[in-house]
């Protein structure tokens, strides 16, 4: 099979697309032809600075046609439409992963939408809901507002009767991540982001705080509200995750830091997937895409998401 692969962590340059080995499945696992590759923030992050064997295929999340199933999988078979979750492997013609960590594709959810759905939507409910608390009424702060958890935020949380205020940069986007929810939008670009969430907010700041860039993490608790949470997730913007605690702990604030990796395949947020899927059928989310690019492409197409401040999700297609 063709795969987008690198030998040692850099730029995207380091990606080649060549020939590499079928995957085995096992026992527990399905074989999927893939039909569409999401490019999550991870992905960047472990192609720029993650050592792994040669030659590696980079890759979590994907979407595709189920060709196998492993003699101990009961719930999945052959000719199913699959988005799936997995640590590494997604930038190929084929994918093996454990059936635990697929969801079935509803009809009138395209392949790019199936393959960006459930990292971005998946970890946007639970940093909203589970471990955020957001409650109806209240005022939450989305930092990136414009990549793929952030547009997923926006729309969770005006479906959950918040005030969302959203930060991003650039004046263009504004219209369209108001038409997804936000009340506000500050671009951070030309404003003092902290300084307008007080403004806001009359001075008191958001109860809740959604950071998916990690070098804003001071700021965040800045714009944060007295016994606010601030709920911390990734690291897109790839530096120390180090914040001042005198603040938070004077406040009574929450922090809660969400690593998704092993919490897809707990039953409740399995679940919550599939109900989202379903929310995307029925058009009331929308996974937004930016760009298509073919999978030889790979290594253009891991610059564009990187350098040109994508709306939405980037999608290769094998």
């Amino acid at each position: 099979m063709k795969a987008a692969v690198y030998d040692n962590p850099g730029p995207p340059t380091v990606l080649r697309y060549t020939d590499v080995p079928d995957p085995v499945p096992g026992p527990n696992d399905v074989l999927i032809a893939v039909e569409a590759i999401s490019i999550e923030g991870g992905d960047l992050i472990n192609r720029r600075s993650t050592e792994k064997a040669s030659p590696w295929i980079v890759g979590y999340a994907a979407a595709g046609t189920i060709l196998s199933v492993g003699e101990s999988v009961h719930d999945r078979t052959v000719g199913q439409r699959v988005t799936a979750f997995h640590m590494q492997g997604s930038h190929a013609e084929l994918w093996s992963v454990p059936a635990t960590r697929t969801w079935l594709v509803p009809d009138g959810v395209d392949m790019g939408q199936a393959a960006a759905l459930p990292i971005s939507f998946g970890t946007a409910y639970h940093c909203l809901v589970t471990q955020g608390r957001l409650r109806e009424t209240e005022t939450v702060l989305i930092q990136a507002a414009a990549g793929g958890v952030g547009l997923a935020a926006i729309q969770l949380a005006r479906e959950a009767g918040a005030t969302v205020i959203a930060a991003a940069g650039g004046r263009e986007r504004q219209a369209r991540l108001i038409d997804l929810g936000a009340s506000q939008v500050i671009d951070r670009l030309e404003n003092d982001v902290v300084a307008e969430v007080l403004r806001l907010t009359e001075g008191r700041g958001a109860d809740l705080v959604i950071d998916p860039v990690g070098s804003t993490l001071q700021d965040s608790l800045a714009a944060l509200a007295p016994e606010g949470r601030l709920v911390f997730v990734g690291n897109a913007g790839g530096g120390g995750l180090n914040v001042d605690l005198w603040q938070p702990m004077q406040n009574n604030q929450t922090l809660h830091g969400v690593f998704m990796g092993p919490l897809f395949e707990r039953p409740a947020v399995h679940q919550t997937v599939d109900e989202l899927l379903s929310a995307a059928a029925q058009k009331k989310l929308e996974v937004v895409i930016d760009r298509i690019f073919p999978l030889r492409e790979a290594p253009d197409a891991h610059h564009y998401s990187e350098t040109a401040k994508p709306l939405g999700r980037v999608v290769m297609k094998p």
